[in-house]
């Protein structure tokens, strides 16, 4: 078993579409699609830790860095132990993590990023309103008031945006995020699939 994972984040603020994008690229063989935000809200929200994640989410702020990297590395260890996950065939996709720098820092030694998906949206409205219907249609309480939508947004800029600068920018794809499912997908693929090609052939 590989102590560093090959993988891709997508990165990007808050609505910007990682979670969609990364689960419909999941879907292809080869890709094993990883969202921190789902594996946070999968926990039983009457278990101690469930009720300390769900004290962060409700003011919008982010799970203490120590305690994501604890539960990332636990929920990774059963995926594989399940047969969900092959770290010899599967690049990961990962979706929510690292979302600080000390994150980043705390994941070199489990995850090997050779490609990073920077979605990108300038019009914070539209995310508002795309989070909101994301609240109403997946039943997502986090999603719901905009002043704690808008509170993300802050963190983002203030603790996730700066992860970028630990990876080497040639590594760093900035793709355009506005548009339909279907547009954005077809970016991203246009973008990642030489890296892929080209990792796996090394």
């Amino acid at each position: 078993m590989p102590t560093s994972y090959p993988s891709i984040l997508f990165i990007g603020p808050p609505g910007v579409g990682k979670g969609t994008q990364g689960k419909i690229l999941g879907s292809i063989p080869g890709f094993f699609h990883l969202a921190t935000g789902d594996m946070f809200r999968g926990l039983d929200k009457e278990s101690e830790i469930g009720m300390e994640f769900t004290r962060y989410a409700s003011q919008g702020l982010l799970v203490p860095d120590f305690l994501t990297v604890r539960l990332w590395q636990q929920h990774v260890e059963r995926l594989i132990a399940d047969e969900l996950f092959c770290p010899a065939t599967d690049v990961l996709l990962l979706d929510g993590i690292p979302r600080s720098e000390p994150q980043a820092e705390m994941m070199n030694d489990h995850i090997d990023p050779f490609i990073i998906v920077h979605l990108v949206c300038e019009d914070i409205d539209q995310m508002v309103a795309r989070m909101q219907n994301r609240a109403t249609e997946q039943g997502r309480p986090d999603d719901a008031d905009e002043s704690v939508i808008r509170r993300r947004f802050k963190v983002y800029a203030e603790q996730t945006a700066p992860v970028l600068a630990c990876y080497d920018k040639s590594i760093i794809l900035n793709i355009d995020a506005l548009g339909t499912q279907i547009e954005v997908l077809q970016r991203i693929l246009t973008a990642i699939v030489p890296g892929v090609n080209a990792y796996k052939e090394n």
